[in-house]
């Protein structure tokens, strides 16, 4: 996946690229030798150990020298032309600090590119399943019918293109968050600081999603609800944050339920593993 990720880059030219910069998250898999080995012009950084999504996109960050940065996970590949696109908004709109691309699966299908802003309805609605039951599939995410870029509340942290003063200005992700939710807040902290956040649709960029997480997926949800709960206490307040705890644990007590009876119905057909409230209540704790 790193080596796609970086040929993609590389495909712009050098003329248009400035750097690329890959920093390893103390990786098992070799990603750093690759690197050394089959890129020698990029230039990686070695953490000691995983600090994070948050904390290893600002330490690339504070390495960077050019004005505009480009925030891409090693499982997001651009298309031609998408990269010139989101350079071509900041350049043409002086208030606008971030842009999103619009994001798709391996096969092109849409995939979930920018959304509103969480309010405890909404994560009832996404906790419920009843968002995507009334409103479609891709709740809470806009849909793929949007083709004239516009300002959006967040787009996802796969792709982001930002101008590097803005985000060095509001702290850049809050490395309180591990993992999930820092996109959501780096975009909240820039609008609260009078800067825009756009989505361009033209742009478009592979995602297949998992990539740095894949095979422990009760873990990473528990991890999601987790950071969810953590940014409705960092700008809502206690109360949302408990509120958003009590829905989590009800609604995951249910989904347990349900999704145990399936597997048992179906013979491990149907059904998913679903992080248990014991989990849940342990990554909860604190937050």
């Amino acid at each position: 996946l790193l080596a796609r990720c970086i040929e993609s880059l590389l495909s712009m030219g050098n003329g248009f690229l400035g750097e690329v910069i890959v920093v390893d998250n103390a990786s098992t898999d070799g990603s750093a030798a690759l690197v050394r080995e089959r890129y020698p012009a990029v230039r990686l950084i070695e953490n000691a150990r995983n600090e994070g999504f948050a904390r290893g996109n600002n330490r690339g960050v504070s390495a960077a020298r050019e004005d505009y940065v480009l925030l891409l996970n090693t499982d997001a590949f651009l298309t031609p032309g998408a990269l010139r696109h989101m350079v071509a908004l900041l350049d043409s709109e002086p208030r606008a600090a971030l842009v999103g691309a619009r994001l798709v699966n391996a096969d092109g299908s849409f995939q979930a590119s920018h959304t509103p802003f969480p309010t405890l309805w909404r994560e009832f609605l996404i906790l419920s399943s009843l968002g995507r039951a009334i409103s479609g599939p891709w709740y809470p995410s806009c849909g793929p019918g949007e083709v004239r870029p516009r300002v959006v509340d967040y787009v996802e942290g796969a792709c982001m293109l930002v101008r590097r003063d803005a985000y060095r200005a509001v702290g850049g992700f809050d490395a309180g968050y591990f993992m999930y939710a820092e996109d959501v807040d780096l975009c909240r902290a820039l609008r609260n600081a009078g800067w825009e956040v756009w989505y361009r649709p033209d742009a478009v960029v592979t995602h297949l999603g998992g990539g740095s997480s894949g095979g422990r997926r009760p873990e990473r949800e528990a991890d999601l609800y987790r950071s969810r709960v953590r940014y409705q206490r960092k700008y809502r307040g206690p109360f949302a944050a408990a509120t958003l705890k009590v829905l989590i644990l009800t609604t995951a007590l249910a989904k347990v339920l349900l999704h145990g009876a399936l597997r048992r119905l179906t013979g491990g057909r149907r059904g998913r593993a679903v992080p248990s409230p014991r989990l849940l209540s342990a990554r909860l704790k604190g937050v």
